[in-house]
This record gives C-alpha cells, sequence and structure tokens, in this order.
C-alpha cells in the first residue's frame, strides 16, 4: 500500500481505522464506504504513510 492508494481508498469515500499502532509500523484496516465491514488490512513502515496518519486512529477524524 502506498499513500497514493490511501489516498485514493480515502477519496473514493471508503474509511481507514488503524487496528495497532507500534513502535516503527501501524496495521491499518481498510473498509467499506460506510464504515463496516473489513475489505482489506496491511501493515506499513512507509515515513509518508505514518505522517499521513499522525495520531489519528480513523480516516473519520479530520487532519
Amino acid at each position: 500500500m502506498t499513500l497514493d492508494d490511501l489516498r485514493r481508498w480515502e477519496d473514493s469515500g471508503a474509511c481507514w481505522r488503524v487496528v495497532r499502532r507500534g513502535p516503527e509500523d501501524v496495521t491499518v484496516s481498510l473498509l467499506r464506504c460506510d464504515g463496516g465491514e473489513e475489505v482489506d488490512r496491511f501493515v506499513s513502515a512507509d515515513p509518508e504513510i505514518l505522517a499521513h496518519l499522525g495520531d489519528r486512529v480513523s480516516s473519520e477524524q479530520k487532519i
């Protein structure tokens, strides 16, 4: 998953939620656009993704 992929996910109206935040990486659940069912999950240590997520626990929190 790249930052561009995550942004496309958000732009399509779908949601994400942080499942686990470790010292060096994060696990993110990708959810349907209604915020319900998990469609996929990824783990990333990409600095761009970590910066984009910041301290938020979900895409429903505004930057």
